[in-house]
């Protein structure tokens, strides 16, 4: 400070300051001029701007809708530049819309706007509608009540246009007939099967072939560049190692849990009625009956609905906490030995209940829980510090130039992971985010850690590089037999598919199966297009041969690795279509719905 002081007073540091004074003052008046004129647009359609104010905010909300729709909300896994594209486009198409609907005379007057926002669920408590609770949630959005007012506008009047064109589209009946007979149609087909062995005389891969290949794709051959890494994971695993329980806290904590670690099981009886319009009538004459000294045991068998426990004077055995209805546990848990409770409703009906014994466990010695109890301390104490301890952590790494020190001050481990890719690797480097920043130029390139990422549910990851290794080309040894092994099935299905074309050639000319020395053919008789039996690539083939014609056979073929399958279509067989069905009428209106779509947004695209 002393040198800067000194130094200010020369007349280079005078010119400089005089420099700095003007150019601050020529900017300052530019953005004052600037904020009379209006704010800065992101975009401008047909004259109307879209503001750079509620282009953010749009993106935020956006932002915060698709981290919401995460199982684990992520934000290092958001791709903002495709959430600003998508917000950028979303509003152009609204403004373009809104625009539309002016010129065609749309709009909603401030007592609609009114009318619609009273009648929404989500602004209304026990069916009324409640300002705090729209004020509240209009807030929430981001929004200002006005704001909101007139998106609302706007969208409704879009929303007019959009049900108007979209609930106009059109499909003819015989359309759909012709869809549902093609969807229902059944073939008759047969299918023949060659395998690999037919033709591995043919097949044959020298060691040329092998170089040919690999220098015609040295590029497929290069392992990826990778990094090894070190790392901490804070986890409330990890956090509950480190922490010690004392003996004291033991006894305290065994105390607190021992009325919870007696057990308590109660026997009950009930007697179980319907809750109709003669159960308070039917319950009061139990009441009576009892209190004239009638048996418990006796009036289950007459009146108890539960007909099991009836047999058994109404008796349930013994039971604890947890195991019948909470509003039937209550009364139970609140009886005396022998008293009945008052008539206890219940999703089952209308109960009286009895309790008959009481039987009390004492709690196990601290000896026999010491080990549990002290894994519920230390996690209960690691929940409550995670949150300040990933603060600490995430400060201390963003501070340190290593992972050594923050791991020794919060008596955690520094792990080592080699080989990691930018595709990822094991966990926790099977976590986007994370491998987001491990090579991020800052980490990759300049030495720092990442930040402390959180890849799952209460676990934290903080890492750096340790050495990193470029994309490496394999030798041709090293990857010899791979690529051996990929030409051999390369070269077994071009073999594969000569034969078949060569055997569909011979039986269009007129030969036979067995002159062909292939099997027997195995006929399917009106199979449909859904049926998985052969397999996906087979049935595909078989719908997508033409007709036969007039006793003739089309053919056709479908090959894997292993095998080839020839296929002979006999018969194509038209599908039913029930014009009065709910399965045409399903199909009619998802298909004019399909075409109401399609016209909507040629309607949009047009305007744009």
């Amino acid at each position: 400070l002393q040198d800067i002081r000194e130094n200010a007073q020369g007349t280079i540091a005078k010119i400089i300051i005089g420099l700095l004074i003007v150019s601050l003052s020529i900017w300052g008046m530019d953005a004052i001029v600037g904020g009379f004129s209006g704010e800065p647009e992101v975009a401008t359609v047909n004259g109307e701007d879209i503001t750079e104010r509620e282009f953010l905010r749009v993106v935020q909300i956006e932002s915060q809708r698709r981290l919401s729709e995460m199982e684990n909300p992520d934000p290092s896994l958001l791709d903002e530049d495709q959430v600003r594209q998508d917000v950028l486009d979303a509003l152009i198409q609204q403004k373009v819309m809104t625009l539309n609907a002016e010129d065609q005379g749309l709009e909603l007057s401030d007592a609609d706007i009114d009318s619609l926002i009273t009648q929404m669920p989500q602004f209304q408590v026990d069916g009324t509608f409640n300002r705090d609770r729209f004020v509240s949630a209009v807030r929430n959005m981001g929004m200002g009540v006005a704001e909101f007012r007139e998106t609302m506008r706007k969208q409704y009047v879009v929303n007019q246009i959009r049900a108007g064109i979209s609930q106009s589209g059109v499909v003819t009946d015989e359309n759909v007939a012709q869809l549902l007979r093609i969807q229902n149609q059944t073939r008759n087909f047969r299918v023949t099967t060659l395998s690999a062995d037919a033709v591995s005389d043919q097949v044959e891969v020298t060691d040329a072939d092998v170089e040919a290949y690999y220098d015609e794709n040295k590029e497929a051959f290069k392992l990826p560049e990778s990094v090894d890494a070190s790392y901490i994971v804070l986890s409330l695993a990890a956090l509950a190692e480190t922490i010690e329980i004392s003996d004291e806290q033991l006894r305290d904590y065994y105390e607190q849990r021992a009325s919870e670690l007696m057990r308590e099981e109660r026997r009950a009886s009930h007697i179980l009625i319907e809750d109709g319009e003669n159960a308070e009538e039917t319950m009061a004459t139990i009441q009576e009956r009892l209190a004239g000294g009638e048996s418990f045991a006796a009036l289950a068998e007459e009146f108890s609905v539960d007909t099991v426990s009836a047999e058994q004077g109404g008796d349930l055995g013994f039971a604890e906490r947890g195991v019948y209805d909470p509003a039937f546990e209550d009364a139970l848990f609140a009886l005396e030995e022998g008293e009945v409770s008052e008539p206890v409703s219940t999703s089952f009906g209308v109960h009286l209940i009895k309790l008959e014994d009481v039987q009390k466990t004492e709690a196990p010695p601290l000896a026999e829980l010491e080990d549990q109890l002290r894994r519920e301390l230390a996690q209960r104490e690691a929940t409550e510090r995670f949150a300040e301890v990933r603060s600490e952590l995430a400060d201390l790494a963003y501070a340190a130039d290593n992972l050594a020190g923050p791991a020794e001050e919060l008596g955690l481990e520094v792990r080592e992971k080699s080989g990691i890719t930018r595709n990822g690797g094991d966990a926790p480097f099977d976590h986007a985010g994370l491998i987001r920043q491990l090579f991020s130029e800052d980490v990759l390139n300049e030495g720092f850690n990442t930040e402390l990422i959180d890849v799952g549910d209460n676990m934290s990851v903080v890492a750096r590089v340790g050495e990193y290794q470029e994309a490496q080309q394999q030798p041709l040894e090293d990857v010899a037999e791979e690529i051996r092994a990929a030409l051999t099935r390369q070269k077994t299905r071009e073999a594969l598919n000569e034969r078949a074309d060569a055997i569909i050639a011979d039986l269009e000319s007129g030969k036979d199966i067995e002159e062909l020395g292939l099997g027997e053919w195995q006929s399917y008789e009106e199979q449909p297009r859904s049926n998985p039996a052969l397999g996906g690539a087979v049935m595909s083939q078989v719908f997508s041969l033409q007709r036969p014609g007039d006793g003739g056979n089309v053919y056709g073929s479908v090959v894997s690795d292993g095998s080839a399958s020839i296929v002979a279509l006999d018969a194509v067989n038209e599908g039913e279509v029930n014009r009065d069905g709910g399965e045409f009428r399903q199909l009619r209106g998802f298909l004019a719905s399909l075409e109401g779509q399609r016209e909507y947004q040629a309607y949009q695209q047009f305007l744009r």
